[in-house]
């Protein structure tokens, strides 16, 4: 069963994009994805506006998805947690999380809906 991770960051004056561009330009996004265990890090534009109808031009979003919780612990615990942390910081940014386990499996009803 995989895990994955969604993580909305959000600042102003264009820093979220900002912060998903250093963490690529600098390998960190690279670093991550050759983690043992990484399935997924990817990082998307929103556009248009939110259900509550704030503007999310603001918004990154960030889906991070792993084998286990084992492969997300061993990730917490690498040095470049700090990195990530103090780029968060030096973009002022703030974050929403919703986390998400896979059970891998499509209903067969569900399959109709799905175009290959």
């Amino acid at each position: 069963m995989a895990i994955t991770v969604n993580l909305r960051y959000t600042g102003k004056k264009g820093a979220a994009q900002a912060f998903a561009r250093e963490m690529i330009s600098s390998g960190t996004v690279e670093e991550i994805r050759a983690e043992k265990g990484n399935l997924r890090y990817e990082y998307y534009l929103p556009f248009g506006e939110e259900a509550d109808g704030e503007d999310n031009s603001e918004t990154i979003l960030l889906i991070d998805s792993w084998e286990n919780q084992e492969a997300i612990d061993l990730h917490h615990a690498t040095p470049m947690m700090k990195t990530i942390a103090e780029l968060r910081e030096k973009y002022d940014l703030h974050m929403t999380i919703e986390r998400f386990i896979s059970d891998d499996k499509i209903p067969e009803q569900d399959k109709t809906f799905i175009r290959s």
